[in-house]
């Protein structure tokens, strides 16, 4: 037998009366996720933890888009500290028909392989129980062993210590949505694959218009403010064009910093099969910015909406480009730190140059030639330096580490021409017909093997579509026809190109 028990109390903010309403709800059969960090994370009251997510709320200016939010990315740390950067997401679903959430978590209190989904009934906050969606949670693991109906990340208690990161975002969905059904999922790891098992099955498994998925997850963890920000904006920056996969890459390899990156990038995978795959970032801030918040050690926090574009006038995927001083600037920079590694041995001290577009980092290949033949192409294929790093130290390793030739000497330095190659955001291809010679430069991803050709490969041997595709995936050691495998991903680039001879 269930017995519900209503509470309601009416309070005052800012001029406008609030009612708010508990329902709970008791049954010794039912597996109930109680809350963990209430008291701790946020407040425990009830009246008093409505208070604060209506203020945050009513504080918060919503954003216009142009098509509904299908993901939100939040950050989990305690209410004081990102409570309002979060009432920038959630202001968006405020009146909006939603029937299903789903909250994907990374697991800060215990390790597992894959995505857990909570097969418990509910779980609890001090505003109530939400109830599980169990017939869709078990439909998202009927097809993949990296999903699996679990407690694991859910009920682990260590130390006394549960995981918050999903527990964090469910207030604030009491608060904007009238009545809807929770999918919780704790990801136990964060790679790749486990991404894309997890957004293909979730996009798979949704076939309404009343299902957000919530992607939790803080950005750099005890920084200095200045190079927090830094840190955060490349990160910030490259999800807002959708390069869910250098984003994956990067966070695997610690050049970013997200401890809910993997929910970022499943999320990101499934909005994009679910025709959403436009970003807004909508906040960023960070520990630092709160009154008499601690500047030498900070966390970083954004809000950013994954919508499906309705209007009209849809986006383009805005080619990449530098301007003319932004070019000379950085062609006469690889000459120079050429010229110094190869006659003096030494690195150049090079700079942004004061070019905003110099500073953001970016993959880019330095092409050296002689006489109008290849002497050293070497080049960095995800941005792991700002680009004007990057340019630099793949011209010295063109120049002196490209294993097909010898060094370059001090007397080849005036009959060398450059060609310097930036590319630009990743971007999956969803139909081959997409891809376009001499445009794109593609690489294929199939289990642990890549392979990447750029634009102009395709063009200086004369290749049609097919033949690029079946040659990218020699160059990752597969057969030719892995492209057409359902487990390939091949996504698509551009590359930006000029030098001595363009």
């Amino acid at each position: 037998m269930l017995r519900w028990v209503l509470i309601t109390s009416i309070f005052v903010i800012g001029g406008f009366a609030m009612v708010f309403s508990i329902t709970s709800q008791n049954d010794k059969h039912s597996r109930i996720r109680h809350a963990g960090v209430a008291g701790s994370f946020y407040p425990k009251d009830p009246i008093e933890l409505a208070k604060m997510v209506d203020t945050y709320l009513l504080q918060t200016e919503k954003t216009n888009l142009p098509g509904p939010v299908i993901g939100l990315v939040s950050p989990h740390a305690g209410y004081i500290y990102s409570g309002h950067v979060a009432a920038y997401g959630y202001k968006l679903l405020s009146g909006r028909d939603i029937k299903r959430v789903i909250v994907i978590s990374p697991s800060h209190v215990t390790a597992f392989s894959g995505a857990a989904v909570y097969d418990g009934d509910a779980y609890e906050t001090p505003l109530g129980n939400i109830t599980i969606d169990k017939e869709f949670s078990s439909r998202l693991v009927q097809d993949n062993n990296l999903i699996k109906l679990s407690s694991d990340g859910h009920e682990t208690v260590r130390n006394g210590r549960m995981e918050h990161a999903l527990e964090v975002q469910l207030p604030f969905l009491q608060r904007v949505l009238d009545d809807f059904k929770l999918v919780a999922i704790v990801m136990g790891d964060q790679s790749y694959a486990t991404c894309r098992a997890l957004g293909i099955e979730l996009a798979r498994s949704i076939n309404d218009d009343f299902t957000v998925i919530i992607a939790s997850s803080d950005l750099s963890h005890f920084h200095q403010y200045s190079d927090a920000v830094k840190r955060d904006k490349n990160l910030i920056h490259a999800i807002g064009e959708w390069d869910y996969f250098n984003v994956s890459r990067n966070l695997n390899s610690r050049i970013w910093e997200a401890c809910g990156g993997g929910p970022i990038v499943a999320t990101m995978i499934a909005c994009e099969n679910l025709q959403a795959g436009n970003a807004k970032i909508l906040k960023y801030a960070n520990s630092g910015d709160v009154a008499a918040g601690n500047k030498s050690q900070v966390v970083g926090y954004s809000a950013i909406a994954f919508y499906r574009n309705e209007s009209s006038d849809k986006d383009e995927i805005k080619e990449f480009r530098l301007a003319e001083d932004e070019q000379n600037y950085l062609l006469q920079m690889v000459k120079q730190t050429v010229s110094e590694a190869v006659q003096r041995g030494q690195v150049f001290d090079c700079s942004s140059g004061g070019f905003e577009a110099l500073a953001i980092e970016r993959g880019a290949f330095v092409t050296l030639k002689k006489s109008g033949h290849l002497r050293g192409c070497i080049g960095y294929t995800s941005p792991v330096k700002p680009l004007c790093e990057t340019v630099r130290d793949v011209s010295i390793s063109a120049a002196l580490k490209d294993p097909r030739f010898p060094a370059v000497t001090s007397e080849e330095l005036d009959e060398l021409s450059y060609e310097i190659s930036v590319l630009s955001p990743f971007r999956k291809v969803l139909d081959v017909n997409q891809i376009e010679i001499g445009k794109h430069g593609l690489l294929i991803k199939y289990g642990r093997s890549e392979g990447l050709l750029l634009p102009q490969v395709a063009t200086d041997n004369k290749w049609d579509r097919k033949t690029f595709l079946s040659q990218t995936c020699r160059k990752a050691g597969l057969p030719a026809d892995t492209w057409k495998d359902s487990q390939a991903d091949i996504f698509m680039f551009s590359a930006f190109v000029f030098g001595d001879e363009h």
